[in-house]
C-alpha cells in the first residue's frame, strides 16, 4: 500500500515527495506539469543564486526520483475519495491506495472540495500549521491554502511541513529531518555533491 499519494508536481508536491521518500515512506507523486514555475526565474529562493523555473523543476524532479518516489509524469488524477482504510486515488491509468494524501494542485481546489475539506472565507482550503485539512490524513499546500503568498519557497515549505507531519504520525513522535556531514556519506552515498 502506498503510504503517501501526492497530487501535483510543483514546489509543494516535490518537496513533500522529497521528505516522504527520503525518510522511507512508500510515496507516489502525480505530476501533470501544470505548475506556474515554468514562467518564473528564481532569484528569491534561499540557497539559489539564479535559475530558471524549468531548470529548477528538472533538478527537483531528479532529486525526488533519486530518493525512490514513484513519480507518474503526465498522469492526471481524476478523483480522490475516502475509503475504509485510507484513500483511493483515481487516474485514467488505474486506482492507487494511500494512507495520506497531499494536495498540491495550486489554485485548483476541486479535489479538496470533493473530499469535503473545510474552506476559509477567502475560498482557500482551511489548514493548520502542519498543512493538514479538516479531513484526517489529507493535506493542502501552497496556493490551495494561501490566498496570496504563492512564492515557490513558501510552497516548498508547505510541502515539507505536510511530509514531516505525516512522518511524525507514522513514527509516533515529532520527527526531524536533519542530516550532518559526518553521516551523509554512509546514508546517501553517491547522491552527495563532493564540491565544498
Amino acid at each position: 500500500m502506498t503510504h503517501v499519494a501526492i497530487v501535483g508536481g510543483g514546489p509543494a508536491g516535490l518537496s513533500a515527495g522529497l521528505f516522504a521518500g527520503k525518510n522511507g515512506l512508500d510515496t507516489v507523486l502525480f505530476d501533470t506539469d501544470g505548475t506556474w514555475l515554468h514562467k518564473a526565474h528564481l532569484f528569491n529562493y534561499l540557497g539559489v543564486g539564479s535559475v530558471g523555473g524549468s531548470e529548477f523543476l528538472a533538478t527537483a524532479r531528479q532529486q525526488v526520483d533519486d530518493f525512490g518516489v514513484d513519480r507518474h509524469q503526465d498522469e492526471a488524477v481524476s478523483g480522490v475519495e475516502s475509503v475504509d482504510d485510507g484513500f483511493a486515488v483515481t487516474t485514467e491509468d488505474g486506482e492507487y491506495d494511500a494512507d495520506y494524501v497531499v494536495l498540491a494542485t495550486g489554485a485548483n481546489r476541486d479535489l479538496a472540495e470533493e473530499l469535503g475539506c473545510e474552506f476559509d472565507d477567502d475560498e482557500t482550503v482551511s489548514v493548520g500549521v502542519s498543512m493538514e485539512t479538516s479531513v484526517d490524513g489529507v493535506y493542502a499546500t501552497g496556493a490551495m491554502a494561501r490566498a496570496e503568498e504563492w512564492q515557490a519557497i513558501i510552497s516548498a515549505g508547505d510541502g515539507a511541513a505536510a511530509a514531516l507531519n505525516i512522518l511524525s504520525n507514522e513514527k509516533g513522535e515529532h520527527y526531524h529531518d536533519f542530516d550532518v556531514p559526518d553521516t551523509a556519506a554512509s546514508v546517501f552515498g553517491d547522491l552527495i555533491d563532493d564540491e565544498d
